[in-house]
């Protein structure tokens, strides 16, 4: 029987310690700035060096996906939390070059996987009805991104050249991942202590191969596009906006770091109400929605400045300039979160609705597929910008991709609706005598 007390323990506790390594899995959005200066990194460095973490924190998603459904989510949360805290503490006390930035960037990385894991490990714990609003409640750990938006550029700023906690905690911008690397311990004993046993959540009984069998259906593959959308998109833009902000619009750290949390916020805290409004109206309608609003916004962001050009007898003219300043663009972008926040609910209510059994598989599979796209986006975004020329060019990218995922879910849906039935095809819109129907359930043969 499942206590209300424990489901909430685990839910809070959960999130709590997905938002902490959401915070790991992002630090170098903030502190890639610092470091690019310390080492003298080109922008393309830059963005592999956030690139390789988000990498990292994809991979595994499937794999600890069915491992929670085999061994429970408490097991495996607290071996991630203590694994992710050594090269934390490693990246603040070593004596780096880039080569080493790169290596410990991509082991701290593995912070990412515990989304699968928190995924998994909550619906075993709520009833089916509940689970769109609980699954969206550990989704809001994506505002850990925020953290080291906040904290990062003041602490970076405050500390430099001091030593803490008798050298435990340096200086600076290592300052931050020794102070994370802290939290995970204390982390991990805290669940330990504290969340109940999963002994009794697990499946052992079921092989592999039937935990992986659903991952043949295209429905996954679907979903996992979607993320790529709402969430792939979402890691890319939270590390890539800070650098964005200052190259674009000349603002210094601190102030980019707190614009890009502008879009983190609602890109996080709103997923337990789309969680909520999955549950009442159902995901797929609020895919239209979300998907609809991110177009509306993108294409306004990929078409930030410029002018109508006339032909006139005394020759071009140009009319009507317009350009986007920081505050209309920080409002898009803010709007383009919103839509993130609810949309990444929603795909996720879709898994326990169509693979009750197989969440962590499922689970798994759409969250390293939708990671992967934050990864790949940043040296997407610079390959782009070089090719084009267009700063904007990030908003261009996201503007089609949301577009393909929008007209495969549209066409999807349209498939299946004609499967289901087949007779309405040819007379929504004609009787069969060729009378014109003008109400479409108006019953044909009547």
């Amino acid at each position: 029987m499942k206590r209300s007390s424990d489901s909430t323990r685990v839910l809070s506790l959960s999130t709590f310690a997905f938002t902490l390594m959401f915070a790991v899995w992002l630090m170098f959005g903030v502190l890639g700035i610092p470091i690019q200066k310390e080492f003298g990194l080109s922008d393309s460095q830059l963005a592999w060096l956030s690139s390789v973490a988000i990498l990292n924190g994809s991979i595994w998603r499937l794999f600890l996906g069915v491992l929670t459904d085999r061994i429970g989510g408490k097991r495996v949360t607290i071996v991630m939390l203590l694994l992710t805290s050594i090269p934390a503490y490693l990246l603040a006390h070593m004596s780096l070059n880039y080569h080493w930035l790169l290596t410990l960037a991509f082991l701290v990385g593995f912070a990412g996987n515990l989304f699968s894991v928190g995924i998994a490990w909550n619906s075993h714990w709520f009833a089916r009805e509940r689970t769109g609003f609980a699954l969206g409640v550990f989704g809001a750990g994506n505002v850990g991104a925020s953290a080291t938006k906040f904290i990062g550029p003041a602490v970076i700023a405050s500390t430099l050249g001091g030593s803490y906690a008798g050298g435990i905690i340096p200086g600076g911008w290592r300052f931050v991942p020794a102070l994370y690397a802290i939290l995970l311990v204390l982390t991990a004993i805290t669940i330990l202590l504290f969340t109940p046993a999963d002994s009794a959540r697990v499946q052992k009984t079921r092989s592999l191969r039937e935990m992986f069998r659903p991952l043949r259906f295209v429905q996954v593959w679907r979903f996992s596009l979607y993320y790529v959308v709402v969430f792939g998109a979402y890691v890319a833009l939270a590390s890539w906006m800070p650098k964005y902000y200052v190259s674009i619009y000349k603002m210094n750290l601190h102030d980019a770091a707190l614009l890009t949390a502008l879009f983190i916020f609602p890109a996080s805290l709103l997923r337990p109400f789309g969680g909520y409004l999955s549950d009442k109206i159902g995901a797929r309608k609020l895919m239209y929605m979300s998907f609809g609003t991110m177009l509306l916004a993108l294409l306004l962001l990929a078409a930030p400045f410029g002018h109508i050009v006339l032909q006139t007898q005394d020759g071009v003219k140009n009319v009507l300039p317009y350009s986007l300043g920081v505050r209309p663009f920080t409002f898009l972008l803010f709007i383009v979160g919103c839509a993130m926040g609810i949309g990444k609910a929603a795909v996720f209510k879709h898994i326990p609705e169509y693979f009750p059994k197989d969440v962590g598989a499922v689970g798994g599979l759409v969250g390293t597929l939708g990671a992967l796209g934050g990864f790949l986006l940043p040296p997407l975004f610079v390959s782009v910008k070089g090719w084009t020329g267009l700063p904007q060019s990030t908003f261009i990218v996201l503007f089609l991709l949301t577009l393909v995922a929008s007209l495969w879910m549209h066409f999807a849906i349209m498939r299946m609706l004609h499967r289901a039935s087949p007779e309405l095809r040819h007379s929504i819109d004609t009787h069969p005598s060729g009378k014109f129907l003008r109400n479409p359930l108006e019953k044909v043969g009547a």
